[in-house]
This record gives C-alpha cells, sequence and structure tokens, in this order.
C-alpha cells in the first residue's frame, strides 16, 4: 500500500484494496458475478463496488477453513504467535492508509479513526502474546482415585459476524483470538463498511497467515448466505457483534447446530454523575464516552443521568462543548463529528430527538436536521429528559445525549438497571466507596469509574441481559475458542 500523508486526498485504487472474496489463499469474483456498492456517507456517492458472495461462495470458504484447520491447529504456538506480531507489525505500518480508509466508508473524523486503528493493533499483539499461554492443569482427584488432566483445543472452523461501527476493532477484536487458539474463521463484514475488512485480510496474507486460515466473504445477501453455513456440521463457533435482534436470530439459527456462541450485542449505558463528581473530568469523560464515532457505539453513554444539584452546570456546559464541535466529512483533517452511516440513521435518531420534546424534554443544542449532501446529525443536548421517552429505553446511536436528573444514589440505581441491556456503564463520583458500591450494583458486564472510556484488549469486554454472551478480548477471549478437554488418568 501506498502511504499517504492526511492531507492527500483518499484514493481505494492507490491503496490496492481488494475488493474481490478471498477463500483458501486467493482473491476471487463472487460465483454469480455479483457486486454491490459501497456508499461515501459523506456525501452519498458510490466509492467502489465489491464482490456480492452467494451461497455457494460461503460454502467454498467453509471448504476452505476446513481444510486449513488440521494445519493451522498443529502449527506450534511459538509460530502462530510470530504471524500475528507481524500482523500488529503491518497494520502499525499502515495505520495511516487504514485510519483514512475507515473514515472514507464509516464517515467518523480521522482522530477517531487513528485511535480505532491503533486499538485494533492491540489485538493482534495482545493474543500473539496469549498464544504461547493456553495452559491447561493436571490435579489429583478428591478420592486420590486418579489424576484429572485438563487441556485446551481449538474449537474448528469459526464464523465471525462484525458491524460496521468499528470495522478494523471487531474484525481483528476476533481473528486475532480465533488464530491465536488454533482455529481457522470466515469472516463476514458489515455491507456496509467492508473496505476495512478486506484490506485487513491482505495484510494478514501479506504477514505469513496461511491460505484458508482466513477466509473473507462480503455479500449483500446475509440471510441466505449465513443460514446454510451455521447449518454446516464443520462449523463450531459464532461469534457476532451486533443487534439484540439480529443476535437473537443467529443464536436460534446457532441451536440447531449447537455451536459455541460469542455474542455482543446492544447497549443502553448509564452515565451516572454525582454533585461530589470532579465536573471538569465528568465533562471530560461524556465526551468521550457520548461521542465516540459520533455516539455509534455500543458503549455509548446514552442515558446521562446527573444529581439535581449539578444537574443544571453540567447541562449548559456539556452543551457548549457539543456546540463547538466541527461537523464534517471525516476524511477533512479539521473534522471532529463525521456524518452517520447512512440515511436511516439520520431519520431515527432525530425521531427520538423529536419524540423527547414533544414529551417535555428540553434542547439545549442541535437537533435540527441540516440540509445538503451526506448522512449529518449536529451534536444535540437534551435535559430535563422523562423517563418515558423513547431515547431513554431505545439507543439512541447518535451525536445526541440526554440529561435526566435523579435525588438518591438508590433512584439512579434503580433507573441504570430498568432496562433489557447491560453491556457498559459509567459512574463519576469522588466518594471512593460509593463509587465502587454503585459500580457493583449497576447490572453491567463492564463498569467505568470516573473514566469516559472501558474497552481494553487486556480487559473482558461482553455483557449482561439482553447485551449479549460470552466475553472478548483477555484470556477470557482466547479460551472462548477453545473446546475444554478432561482426561482421567492414573500413573
Amino acid at each position: 500500500m501506498t502511504l499517504l500523508s492526511a492531507q492527500e486526498p483518499l484514493d481505494v485504487d492507490e491503496l490496492a484494496v481488494p475488493r474481490q472474496l478471498l477463500i483458501a489463499g486467493n482473491w476471487q469474483d463472487a460465483a454469480g458475478g455479483g457486486t454491490v456498492a459501497v456508499i461515501n456517507p459523506s456525501d452519498g456517492t458510490a466509492i467502489t463496488a465489491i464482490a456480492d458472495a452467494d451461497v455457494e461462495d460461503g460454502l467454498a470458504a467453509v471448504d476452505a477453513a476446513a481444510a486449513a484447520f488440521p494445519e493451522w491447529a498443529a502449527t506450534p504456538p511459538r509460530r502462530r504467535a510470530e504471524i500475528l506480531s507481524r500482523c500488529f507489525e503491518l497494520m502499525t505500518e499502515r495505520g495511516e492508509q487504514l485510519a483514512r480508509l475507515i473514515s472514507l466508508e464509516n464517515g467518523k473524523a480521522l482522530p477517531d479513526a487513528r485511535g480505532e486503528v491503533a486499538y485494533a493493533a492491540e489485538f493482534f499483539r495482545w493474543y500473539a502474546e496469549e498464544a504461547v499461554r493456553i495452559i491447561g492443569d493436571v490435579s489429583t482427584s478428591p478420592s486420590g482415585a486418579n489424576r484429572i488432566l485438563v487441556q485446551h483445543q481449538p474449537i474448528g472452523v469459526c464464523v465471525l459476524i462484525t458491524p460496521w461501527n468499528f470495522p478494523a476493532a471487531m474484525a481483528t477484536r476476533k481473528l486475532a483470538p480465533a488464530l491465536a487458539a488454533g482455529c481457522t474463521a470466515v469472516l463476514k463484514p458489515a455491507t456496509l463498511t467492508p473496505l476495512t475488512s478486506l484490506a485487513i485480510a491482505q495484510l494478514m496474507v501479506d504477514a505469513g497467515v496461511p491460505a484458508g486460515a482466513v477466509n473473507v466473504i462480503t455479500t449483500s445477501k446475509t440471510s441466505d448466505v449465513m443460514t446454510p453455513i451455521l447449518a454446516d456440521p464443520r462449523v463450531r463457533k459464532l461469534s457476532f457483534t451486533g443487534s439484540t435482534g439480529v443476535g437473537r436470530h443467529l443464536l436460534r439459527q446457532a441451536a440447531d447446530n449447537v455451536l459455541k456462541c460469542s455474542m455482543e450485542l446492544g447497549g443502553n449505558a448509564p452515565f451516572v454523575v454525582f454533585d461530589d463528581a470532579d465536573l471538569d473530568k465528568a465533562i471530560d469523560g461524556v465526551m468521550i464516552a457520548k461521542m465516540r464515532n459520533g455516539g455509534q457505539a455500543c458503549t455509548a453513554a446514552n442515558r446521562i443521568y446527573v444529581q439535581r444539584g449539578i444537574q443544571a452546570e453540567f447541562a449548559s456546559r456539556l452543551a457548549a462543548r457539543m456546540a463547538a464541535l466541527t461537523v464534517g466529512p471525516g476524511t477533512d483533517p479539521t473534522t471532529e463529528v463525521g456524518p452517520l452511516v447512512d440515511e436511516a440513521s439520520v431519520l431515527k435518531v432525530d425521531a427520538l430527538v423529536r419524540d423527547a420534546l414533544d414529551q417535555g424534554a428540553r434542547l439545549l443544542t442541535g437537533g435540527q436536521l441540516p440540509e445538503g449532501e451526506g448522512y449529518y446529525y449536529p451534536p444535540t443536548v437534551v435535559t430535563n429528559v422523562p423517563l418515558h421517552a423513547r431515547m431513554v429505553s431505545e439507543e439512541i446511536f447518535g451525536p445526541v445525549a440526554s440529561v435526566i436528573g435523579f435525588d438518591t444514589e438508590d433512584e439512579v440505581v434503580a433507573a441504570a438497571n430498568d432496562s433489557e441491556y447491560g453491556l457498559a456503564a459509567y459512574v463519576f463520583t469522588e466518594d471512593l466507596r460509593r463509587g465502587l458500591r454503585v459500580s457493583e450494583r449497576i447490572e453491567s458486564g463492564m463498569v467505568a469509574l470516573n473514566r469516559g472510556l472501558v474497552s481494553d484488549p487486556a480487559a473482558p469486554f461482553g455483557g449482561m441481559k439482553q447485551s449479549g454472551l460470552g466475553r472478548e478480548g483477555a484470556h477470557q477471549g482466547l479460551l472462548d475458542f477453545t473446546e475444554t478437554k478432561y482426561i482421567a488418568l492414573d500413573w
């Protein structure tokens, strides 16, 4: 790939991004010859066209992964680690091109895209280090009759389905532990943002990942293509990141083949600010938690609960910060907030804002659909949001901050837990005992205490309730791609 400065125009042809399917180490067109356009959300124009896979292509990818599995599973862990380490090095070297590619197809601002690339690359480095630490154990049974030998073996062919909002990080967060464990994979990236995953796949080929160990299929016919793949008995693991509704559907399909599943689903993150919080720190934190990727993150602060003694000042200061943000194309170096991913996202966000205002909420900034090309929505703050407003129970997934007042600790904990979701939560207070107490009481798989960022490759990422099953990242993320085997023996 050609290195480009942040000021040079981005051209997909210059970057040599693949547009075909990767099957058994070969880049190839879809069997039916179909293609699908990739749209630039900054102006609604087509960036390029990619291969549109059919059922035949999907099953060919499973064939390739199944054929490659025995050799890759038998590859020494140190060798697998070296290849993943090389993936990290290449991703770091190509970081600027990848960041600009993300901005082009996803719309996120360049600083945000660069942060995603750095985060995504870390999964290659972390699992390069973890690949040599798939350690079992030996113990004596309580009766003394035999020894208990426990091993962790690669589970087999894995199907990985990634979303559009973090096209680099969600791919590497699945691919890296799968390969580290000795599994082979079929990756199906989101059709809205496939180019980043295709570029990462080429990077992995360049790093020495053997043919068939990673296969990538892009398709607009997701249900038709994925149904026979998930029914194939050679597939043993499904890892999905996306909406809870789609996750439920995939779980029902996976049940027929009794697949091991990791599901990272929707969120409705509460952001709790007590009146003893450091207000500067809390405002900085909510800007990160709310505006990462323009609010299009499952971990985004969705319900901002502020104790009434500081609610007015908090909302006013937040509105000033949001109003000062520069909105524009993600690839423009001066942009701080890019477009949403498509028109449907804009209409949904606007409907949620209109509903809150109709229910009595007060608009402090933003809230007006802009004219012109592209899928933009202005950074928006609404305060005094009633609990029955739709944006309290539905994931906003956009640059809208909803501020809700509360009085007591018990009240806000009950409100935070009044959701079917339980992925991420945020708590700001200078009282450490209260911070830890509330963090434990909130029904969420992850809590950031006095921090606006919760994700880390070394930490187990995942949620409770309708936010999913299993964990990604950390050592747990590696073990989720293994089967635990127990051998009873004497000596």
